[in-house]
């Protein structure tokens, strides 16, 4: 991009007065508090998610997302005593979190929003409006979750660049600068409090009554769909997030197994083992007590909670012999906030530190005609001679 120096010096002088600062955009998925926000809820989830490796007709979405609350009142309300999904409280409880120990390092120069993928008034649109209104042009786009894909982060991305468009100014672009902050499946500190946490338990609880080799560790990470149109879908992080824990307790507790929490949907080939497969193929090989530990999330929400449950009520039926341990995600532990923070940090310092630069809409498509005007009389200027 072409910055004359009369542009540079305006805009030094804009930063100086106070539009330095830094938004965080803590982005989590959000879950619904009223049950007649089911059906809302299913159909963005639909959109955003379902439409990349299922083979379905957008028509069937709002039907479909009906339906599918039908089930979900169902679970939530009879099943389970009305139950109200704590997911929205933790992350609000990480926001703050975060944010104290951001604030301790950059005062007032950052900010820290949540945004959920799914649920209003919290929608990234929603946010994103707030922001560019409270006069923040920084942005740290930070996904909350584990696996870095395009079914997790990936979806964040996509719903803050539709955001952009709808707040974009036609001359000059309100952004000036942006960062992003991957998934934390390999960070060294997050994997050694996973495998803090759970031999803590097995310490506390279970020692005194099981041998090490027969207390089985289940690490549950979020199911991932095979086929994904092309997207990563996340597998490979979450297969060495697995093996990094793992390494981490295995020579203590040699019955570990990844478990995958799937969303069974047909037609599509899930990861496996799924948990409850994971969990028997333990107790095959002698576990008589098995804690479900959840990796792939870092808050908790309806599968971690509900589907858990489901698993351990349906193994205890079939071996009530056994003991089993559901244990919480890392929700806000104040160990997880602490790293969570200084993951940002030096994306907030290289944010506040680089140069501002300026984006003109409008120019994106000047652009693409002009390159694909040259790239049409390129390619007709030229024969296509292949050395043999």
């Amino acid at each position: 991009m072409v910055a004359t120096p009369e542009r540079l010096e305006r805009q030094d002088v804009k930063t100086t007065q106070g539009g330095d600062r830094v938004a965080v955009l803590l982005m989590g998925y959000g879950e619904v508090e009223s049950y007649e926000d089911f059906a809302n809820y299913n159909e963005q989830a639909l959109n955003l998610l379902t439409a990349k490796f299922a083979p379905v007709p957008t028509w069937i979405y709002p039907p479909l997302a009906k339906l599918l609350a039908m089930f979900d009142l169902h679970e939530w309300s009879h099943q389970h005593g009305n139950f109200i999904s704590p997911h929205n409280a933790i992350f609000e409880q990480q926001r703050q979190g975060i944010e104290d120990v951001l604030k301790a390092q950059w005062g007032d120069q950052i900010k820290v929003f949540k945004a959920f993928n799914f649920c209003a008034p919290y929608l990234p649109d929603q946010i994103l409006a707030q922001v560019k209104a409270e006069g923040f042009d920084k942005l740290l786009i930070y996904p909350l979750l584990v696996v870095d894909s395009i079914f997790t982060s990936g979806i964040a991305v996509e719903q803050v660049n539709d955001a952009l468009v709808k707040l974009a100014d036609s001359n000059e672009h309100w952004l000036k600068g942006t960062r992003y902050i991957p998934s934390f499946y390999n960070e060294p500190a997050y994997i050694e409090l996973l495998a803090d946490i759970v031999a803590d338990k097995i310490q506390k609880d279970l020692a005194v009554a099981h041998l090490p080799s027969q207390t089985g560790i289940v690490l549950m990470n979020h199911g991932c769909p095979h086929e994904a149109k092309g997207f990563t879908s996340g597998i490979r992080e979450s297969e060495l997030m697995y093996e990094l824990v793992r390494e981490r307790l295995i020579h203590r507790y040699p019955l570990i197994s990844v478990g995958w929490l799937n969303h069974d949907t047909p037609l599509i080939k899930w990861t496996q083992p799924n948990a409850t497969l994971a969990a028997k193929n333990l107790m095959d090989l002698g576990a008589t007590a098995i804690v479900f530990m959840p990796i792939g999330f870092a808050t908790e929400n309806h599968e971690t909670l509900l589907d858990v449950d489901h698993i351990i009520g349906s193994l205890r039926k079939q071996r009530p012999d056994v003991t089993y341990v559901q244990m919480p995600c890392v929700n806000d532990d104040p160990r997880f906030l602490k790293m969570s923070a200084d993951w940002a940090s030096p994306q907030i310092s290289a944010l506040l530190n680089e140069q501002a630069v300026a984006v003109s809409p409008a120019l994106a498509e000047v652009q693409a005609r002009k390159l694909h005007r040259h790239g049409h009389e390129h390619s007709h200027g030229h024969g296509h001679h292949h050395a043999h």
